[in-house]
């Protein structure tokens, strides 16, 4: 039997729990995809307040679930196989965190891994408007191999709610992480003249 395709999955502080959530909803229908959850404090505070989820909940969504204070989990180190890791939402104290290599939780430990070991690392940036040092975080984690994947609503598609909206960003992100689903329509482009 082949080593299932593991996938972290983090939730940070910043707005747009829903999508952290509804990753985990669907990597739990993906055969052979095994997911590894990890949530920062504000991200458990975030989840309550905007999505009425209790800890428990979103706990039963992941296959594997780590503390973000326990430093020493499985998802610390490079040993630890993943084909890629999504910061969803990612906040801007995380995606500082990570570019600066500032290792203090589980969660940003487990980012920084996934770059040293030059493995896909997919951040999900909620902030509008964006000031200078988040412009330069960005920059310096596109050039350290991340990549900064702001869920930003697609309107060609034609969405009917905001759970369309939301499956969009989510399936470009599985798309980056090369995870089969069939959450949107792909594009087949617009006929000549029309």
């Amino acid at each position: 039997m082949p080593e299932p395709r593991r996938i972290i999955v983090a939730i940070s502080g910043a707005s747009g729990a829903v999508y952290g959530v509804r990753l985990l909803q669907v990597l739990q229908t993906c055969a052979g995809v095994e997911s590894h959850l990890v949530v920062s404090d504000a991200g458990w505070r975030t989840l309550r307040h905007e999505l009425d989820m209790d800890p428990a909940s979103v706990e039963a969504l992941a296959h594997t679930v780590h503390d973000a204070r326990n430093v020493g989990a499985s998802i610390a180190s490079g040993s630890f196989q993943c084909a890629g890791m999504v910061i969803a939402p990612c906040s801007m104290r995380t995606l500082a965190a990570v570019a600066h290599g500032l290792s203090d939780s589980l969660l940003t430990r487990a980012a920084d891994v996934v770059l040293k070991e030059r493995r896909r690392l997919v951040l999900m940036v909620r902030e509008t408007p964006l000031h200078l040092g988040h412009l330069r975080n960005m920059v310096s984690l596109t050039e350290m191999g991340a990549i900064v994947c702001p869920p930003v609503p697609a309107f060609y598609q034609r969405p009917q709610s905001v759970a369309d909206i939301v499956d969009h960003s989510v399936a470009r992100a599985l798309d980056l992480l090369e995870v089969p689903h069939a959450l949107a329509v792909r594009w087949q482009g617009l006929a000549p003249g029309a």
